[in-house]
């Protein structure tokens, strides 16, 4: 959907613009702002969805809000940047954001620690809400930053891997595989080579594919990002290495870096109806929960399974379980309305109701673990291994940082020569790694 895919596109550019967040901000509530939330006022509620399908969905979400609360309007703006949020955030004013909405979690280590956005842990507490018992583990856990809980989930997005059917059926393949190890040999038995390129690719591996970042790869793999120092975990936990060698083994498998990045040079756009796994071209796929209804969008010639990613082999107790990420909400600092802001938000983050309809409107995952068991959610039956993914307690997400998701970048980036052959010692490569994260880390502070 066009609002989730400016999630992933948007987040480098994020992390860049939250680097102009004042560290000075202020404003911090320990949920005793002064203003009256019986009392007539107006809220403005900044959100990044621009589709009408969804800005439409927005507005049905606040109008539930203002039926609930008369005395608290709100006034919304859509398709807002978080350059233009994060803007507000440190200015302020009348026609400034109370509540902001952020397609990136990785922005929240910068909100939480600059103080952009208030803790919200107060509001909770005077609530009776325990965020622990409402949200999903990973969620509750990318919506907070060194215990200061700055933001809070407003529904989510979980990965988890699309299948040709009619392939796996023609190639004598029972099922979706389980493990890293059965996935390698599955891609292989669907790939169809024609010459020096493929008729059918099994899969496409490289980590400029589709989705295959070394972000969502990592998550199969449950890795430990920081050690209990702060200090980057990435050459010390076998985790990293692990996902690394599965994904270069991958690479090799089925034809080696230049085949696969010229074979994928020529097909279709990420976001477009001539996506590789839409026509065919690519039997597997690594996406998140939109990926069903654009694929079911252009009439494809063929059944599509969905399952969950496989998992590392002697994690195979854990098969079931996929990266998290989603929206955020939050209450800006600067805000003089922050008790009413803070009801317009446990509204439309906790109220089971709301969390559900919002869900079928726009497809994304529902942000609390009961509006995942609602009766009231409509999906196709497909949709359910998204929202199993979301539950699983042993769903990870990536954690947030002082300076938003420039480790991940640099992850990234290391997996760029990693797979391509110019970085050709792992454990070097991971050592470098970790030091360059540790010092933007020490900058950024």
């Amino acid at each position: 959907m066009p609002g989730t895919s400016r999630k992933v596109t948007l987040a480098l550019a994020a992390t860049a613009s939250l680097a102009l967040l004042a560290t000075a901000c202020t404003g911090q509530s320990d949920a005793g702002a002064s203003d009256d939330a019986s009392k007539e006022t107006t809220l403005n509620f900044w959100h990044a969805w621009s589709a009408p399908a969804e800005v439409k969905a927005v507005k049905d979400l606040v109008a539930g809000f203002e039926k609930r609360h008369p005395t608290i309007h709100v006034n919304v703006v859509g398709n807002m940047t978080d350059d233009k949020i994060n803007q507000a955030l440190r200015t302020g004013g009348g026609k400034a954001p109370d509540v902001i909405s952020s397609f990136t979690t990785n922005s929240v280590g910068r909100f939480c620690s600059s103080g952009a956005l208030v803790d919200l842990n107060p509001f909770f507490e005077k609530s009776g809400i325990d965020p622990e018992k409402t949200f999903p583990k990973a969620m509750n856990e990318y919506t907070q930053f060194d215990g200061d809980r700055c933001a809070v989930p407003l529904l989510g997005d979980a990965y988890g891997l699309y299948y040709n059917k009619t392939a796996f059926e023609k190639a004598g393949i029972a099922g979706p595989p389980k493990t890293w190890s059965e996935f390698e040999k599955v891609a292989e038995k669907l790939t169809i080579p024609q010459g020096n390129t493929y008729k059918q690719l099994g899969f496409m591996p490289n980590y400029h594919g589709w989705e295959t970042t070394t972000e969502h790869y990592l998550g199969q793999f449950s890795p430990t990002y920081f050690d209990k120092d702060g200090k980057s975990n990435v050459a010390k936990d076998p985790a990293f290495a692990q996902a690394f060698t599965v994904q270069k083994k991958l690479v090799g498998a089925l034809g080696g870096y230049r085949k696969l990045e010229t074979y994928r040079a020529g097909l279709g756009d990420e976001w477009g109806p001539k996506h590789p796994f839409h026509t065919g071209q690519v039997a597997m796929q690594l996406d998140g929960e939109w990926r069903l209804g654009m694929a079911l969008a252009t009439k494809p010639k063929f059944e599509i399974g969905v399952a969950p990613l496989p998992v590392p082999d002697d994690q195979a107790d854990q098969y079931g379980k996929g990266y998290i990420t989603g929206t955020i909400a939050g209450i800006a600092a600067t805000s003089t309305k922050q008790n009413a802001a803070w009801e317009l938000v446990k509204y439309m983050t906790t109220d089971t109701d709301a969390v559900v309809n919002f869900s079928n409107a726009i497809h994304n995952v529902p942000s609390t673990l009961a509006a995942l068991k609602s009766p009231n959610l409509k999906y196709d039956p497909r949709f359910k291994t998204f929202l199993d993914i979301a539950a699983n307690p042993h769903s990870t997400t990536a954690p947030a940082s002082v300076n938003g998701g420039v480790y991940l970048t640099t992850i990234q980036e290391f997996g760029y020569a990693y797979e391509s052959g110019k970085a050709t010692d792992l454990k070097a490569g991971l050592k470098k790694t970790a030091r360059q994260i540790d010092t933007d880390i020490a900058q950024a502070k």
